[in-house]
């Protein structure tokens, strides 16, 4: 179970930052507020957001404080002067510290302090595991009949192995407990620490006093599987976390900054201001955002709009935080801080976006909150009745034991985490990744289905259109000019041509324009028509082809028309959706035309085009907000902050780094056919966890009255709790099947369903 409460992990022991690195790494958003964000790594549970953000509220500087749990951020809004007296800062962190227990600091360690905490989980589950198998061996001599001298001997080696396995494992509980009790409070972790405590004191007493029973082996098993349900919701939190540090890596760390002299100097990005001339060379990121004020280049906009072919920039253009200039050098005048450009307005999307992803596991520990106190009056009342009843305080002291083990967690700690683990196997085994451990109960509530279109619907890669009705002598000129750029355009009409190219002995290529060669025979010149032609552009920009043109001399030569191809499976996949009652569409920021005919080729009735990374995402909340469940199918930078403003989200391993980091799945093949077989394994994981959660309550109901009537020693409980414990391991082993029947049943259900044009809509 993975409900803790201050310090579950253990207080760091990090120093408090000082109030000038809190108010440099805050930034304004109002007059006289700031907003700083810290790291709580401690962070697990709804109970643990509402101890954080009532101890920061009740700060009269405080205007607002939220608690991320997938990102264990907490952010707060305050003012930089309360009443009459300027605000400290770390009166902030300390708030946290000192109130809750709780570790607060900068985000510079925040992923060391993630990767250390899940290396000492796992070490705990080996030495709790080891330990457990082996007072399980011993035991079974003693409970085969051994003498009394040998029953000791065994006894006593099981508390030597049992201590240090209590000590190293039990530490995340005991440090829980205490910091809870410490500060007037209780929580899940306090009956634990009590459980497991008792039932080894009462095995010493026993062994010490040559006793036939002890329970070594009961207090061991039990920490280990409860370590093992802590373990498991850790890594699976954790993966959900590293969309917002890969997106942040895009930022440059400094930049090349112009002066009026005309002197160089390089500058940390957060120093660049707006005025400053940057230089940007090719192959070089914008730092911030700006508008060209010399050169010009092809610059690559997929984080903008998602579309692969880039888009040329020449004096004037303005250009966001986080594009590449691919092909030339440029100077861009700044007109923005790093704090308020485009890739931190990105970066800031999906953090509003992620803090609304973990309510359903809020809803589960709100209702785990009353466990806690109703174990321990159910304990105490078992040990009083059987002590003033019985007059027998040491069988009373047993019972207690018994209740204290029997109701531990561990069986609704397993119940939804092992699922996800057996669920995320079974989607491995056909090349799809879970990101997110909560990911599949949010999946298998969808009814929405929205896809972007460039690198989703379709591959993202040019293909040049009617290739066989070009000459061949035509395709290697236009080939020889081609490949001497890095163009997307270029490198597919280079790779078109099978056989040798024309060699050019000089090519000179024009940012943003296309490529020149010189020749005895004229000049020739591959490139968008403007260029080609020396005329204006008279295509028109709702065709729903990219074109280069050809020329020798302004004189058109050739037309070469790509499209961009469409991923397989995407008609099966779209069909299966639609025939199963979900509503499907299309976002994205391409051209109308492109997408309304994509749109059509699908019988996709309902599609948004040239739409920015925001508008994406409003989309998604706006469907939220009127009670609809989205998944969001995307692969770019651009489509980050819809992926985590939707209910779920899915993404092809072809996606960017920081698509596949937001996205709660990543399907490892071309096939869009992964996207219902995801929905169709997590319905079934999804029913499985609730049988899971009908099997552990329906096992307390029985078991507790046995306890509580006396009739339950502490070896009885804890092989009682174990046994829940594997009945609902069993349960959800019964999702896991071969990957070939897991394809079958996806290429069946594919193959029966087919949909008519402009049948699927979106409401």
């Amino acid at each position: 179970m993975s409900c803790c409460a201050p310090g579950a992990e253990g207080y760091s022991g990090h120093s408090l930052p000082s109030s000038e690195e809190l108010t440099l790494s805050s930034r304004m958003i109002g007059p006289g507020l700031r907003q700083t964000d810290l790291s709580v790594p401690q962070v697990h549970c709804g109970t643990c957001i509402a101890t954080i953000e009532k101890a920061l509220n009740a700060l009269p500087s405080v205007e607002r404080a939220r608690v991320n749990l997938s990102t264990k951020r907490v952010s707060i809004v305050w003012r930089e002067k309360a009443g009459d007296d300027d605000t400290d800062p770390v009166e902030l962190v300390r708030a946290i510290v000192d109130a809750t227990g709780y570790d607060a600091h900068l985000f510079s360690n925040a992923e060391e302090v993630g990767e250390k905490l899940q290396r000492d989980l796992i070490r705990a589950v080996a030495l709790c595991g080891f330990a457990a198998a082996n007072i399980m061996l011993l035991s079974v001599s003693v409970w085969s009949g051994a003498d009394a001298s040998t029953r000791d001997m065994f006894h006593w080696i099981s508390a030597f192995i049992a201590a240090p396995a209590l000590i190293y494992g039990g530490r995340f509980f005991y440090q829980s407990a205490w910091n809870a009790l410490s500060r007037g409070r209780t929580n899940m972790d306090v009956p634990i620490a009590l459980a497991i405590t008792l039932s080894y004191a009462v095995s010493l007493w026993e062994t010490m006093h040559h006793g036939e029973q002890a329970w070594f082996d009961a207090t061991v098993s039990l920490l280990f599987f409860l370590l093992i349900g802590r373990t498991l919701d850790h890594v699976m939190r954790d993966r959900a976390r590293a969309a917002i540090s890969g997106l942040a890596r895009l930022s440059p760390r400094g930049a090349t900054i112009i002066g009026p002299d005309g002197s160089r100097e390089y500058r940390p990005v957060d120093e660049i201001r707006p005025g400053d001339r940057v230089a940007i060379a090719a192959g070089e990121r914008v730092p911030v955002d700006g508008f060209v004020e010399s050169g010009a280049s092809d610059i690559d906009v997929s984080i903008v709009n998602g579309e692969s072919a880039p888009r040329p920039v020449r004096v004037g253009d303005i250009i966001q935080a986080g594009t590449l200039s691919l092909t030339g050098s440029l100077v861009l005048k700044a007109t923005a801080v790093a704090k308020d450009s485009f890739l931190s307005e990105i970066i800031s999307l999906m953090e509003a976006a992620e803090g609304g992803r973990a309510r359903y596991r809020r809803i589960a520990d709100r209702a785990a909150q009353y466990y806690s106190p109703a174990v321990h009056l159910l304990a105490l009342t078992a040990f009083l009745s059987w002590g003033f009843i019985g007059g027998d305080w040491k069988h009373a002291m047993l019972v207690a034991i018994a209740v204290l083990i029997i109701t531990c967690p561990c069986a609704l700690g397993l119940a939804v985490p092992v699922v996800q683990v057996v669920a995320a196997g079974r989607l491995f085994r056909n090349g799809i990744m879970v990101k997110d451990g909560s990911a599949m109960e949010r999946l298998a509530e969808i009814d929405t289905v929205l896809f972007d279109k460039t690198g989703t619907l379709t591959l993202g890669r040019p293909r040049l259109l009617e290739v066989e009705r070009f000459d061949r002598k035509l395709l290697a000129l236009a080939a020889g000019l081609a490949v001497h750029s890095r163009h997307p355009l270029s490198q597919t009409l280079a790779t078109a041509v099978s056989g040798p190219v024309t060699v050019f002995e000089t090519v000179t290529e024009i940012p943003g324009r296309g490529l020149e060669a010189v020749t005895p025979a004229g000049v020739y010149r591959l490139g968008n028509r403007r260029f080609a032609l020396s005329v204006p552009d008279d295509g028109s920009p709702g065709n729903s082809v990219t074109e280069t043109v050809l020329s020798l001399d302004a004189e058109e030569i050739a037309t070469f028309r790509f499209d961009d191809s469409l991923r397989p499976g995407a008609l099966a996949a779209t069909a299966s959706l639609a025939a199963n009652g979900f509503e499907t569409g299309i976002l994205s920021g391409d051209r109308r035309r492109v997408v309304a005919d994509l749109a059509t080729r699908l019988g996709l009735e309902h599609w948004q085009a040239e739409l920015s990374p925001k508008q994406k995402a409003e989309f998604c909340t706006s469907f939220e907000a009127s009670g609809r469940k989205v998944l969001m199918v995307g692969d770019g930078i651009n489509d980050a902050p819809a992926l985590a403003a939707a209910h779920v989200s899915i993404a092809p391993a072809t996606a960017a780094d920081v698509g596949r980091q937001a996205a709660d799945f990543v399907f490892m093949h071309d096939s869009l056919e992964a996207v219902p077989l995801a929905i169709d394994i997590s319905r079934r994981a999804g029913r499985l966890i609730r049988e899971n959660f009908a099997l552990a309550i329906g096992y307390n109901v029985i078991a507790v009255p046995i306890a509580l009537a006396g009739y339950a020693t502490p070896l009885i409980a804890a092989v009682a709790m174990s046994t829940s414990s594997i009945i609902v391991v069993a349960n959800a082993l019964r999702l896991s099947g071969s990957a070939s029947a897991a394809k079958a049943e996806a290429a069946q259900s594919n193959g029966e369903t087919k949909i008519p044009p402009g049948k699927a809509r979106v409401a």
